[in-house]
């Protein structure tokens, strides 16, 4: 097979990509187990909620960048099930339902790690190796795949995948090499906290969306259980998106499967995507 075009099953695996991580949002995973739409376009975020949302996610995505160094030191993260994953992000979904704001900062953290630890197995099944400062930081790029629309003066037109992964290129790259310079890594650096800073912006979107659902009040424990669910299933779905996109690129290049990628989701009609350019 010729590296100038995708193999049929690789053409699948992109076309997949593009479905998970240009035409699935949070707010319809939400719809879809909660059993009624969901509308997030004319809510707004208290500011004391805002405030603490904030702070949860910068506490969050402090605490996945300390799990993914530890994975780089000979600590790799565990193979947790995915049933033990999912009860345990219910569960602190259930909690969030039930008390509302005052769990956040508990709850964030707790279900952001389990995500973290999915998010590695999905990175390794794709061929990546965890214990590389590139593939760590890029599991935490997952939590930023989802932030479309925040950044005023980015073009989406074609993709916002790759608008995204631009964005945040440089403080990627810059991050990797430190991290992969140093044998003691401090999360205070400069690099480090421009990066999770970066990570934190585009999380803390989806994170507001997750709260305005779970604060909807006939939803409750059972409603925030689901909502969770949908939470934690979200970023599975950017993550296996994402890897199986680099792990293309591996492959057959980033120019093919960046031309690829775009012309899929530029599609009109998803139906246009099935077959491979001419």
């Amino acid at each position: 097979m010729s590296k100038s075009e995708l193999s049929p099953a690789d053409h699948a695996a992109l076309m997949d990509a593009v479905r998970r991580l240009e035409r699935t949002t949070l707010v319809m995973r939400v719809a879809a187990v909660v059993g009624k739409k969901v509308s997030f376009a004319s809510q707004m975020v208290p500011a004391r909620a805002a405030e603490a949302v904030n702070k949860a996610t910068g506490a969050a995505i402090r605490f996945a960048l300390n799990a993914a160094l530890a994975s780089l030191n000979g600590k790799p993260l565990r193979h947790d099930s995915m049933r033990l994953h999912r009860a345990m992000v219910a569960a602190s979904g259930a909690a969030g339902g039930a008390l509302g704001l005052a769990s956040l900062p508990v709850e964030l953290p707790v279900s952001t790690g389990l995500m973290l630890r999915s998010i590695a197995d999905i990175a390794r099944a794709e061929g990546e190796d965890i214990k590389n400062a590139d593939t760590a930081l890029a599991c935490l790029q997952v939590f930023a795949l989802d932030g479309r629309g925040a950044v005023p003066g980015v073009d989406y037109a074609d993709s916002t995948y790759f608008a995204l992964r631009g964005l945040m290129a440089r403080s990627i790259s810059e991050a990797a090499r430190y991290v992969a310079s140093r044998s003691l890594i401090d999360e205070t650096a400069p690099v480090l906290v421009r990066f999770t800073t970066q990570i934190a912006s585009r999380f803390g979107v989806v994170v507001s969306q997750k709260f305005l659902a779970q604060a909807t009040p006939v939803l409750g424990a059972l409603g925030g259980a689901a909502v969770n669910l949908a939470f934690i299933d979200h970023f599975q779905s950017l993550a296996k998106g994402h890897f199986t996109v680099r792990r293309l690129e591996r492959h057959y290049g980033e120019d093919l499967v960046k031309a690829e990628y775009s012309r899929m989701a530029a599609a009109r009609d998803p139906d246009e995507i099935f077959s491979p350019a001419a």
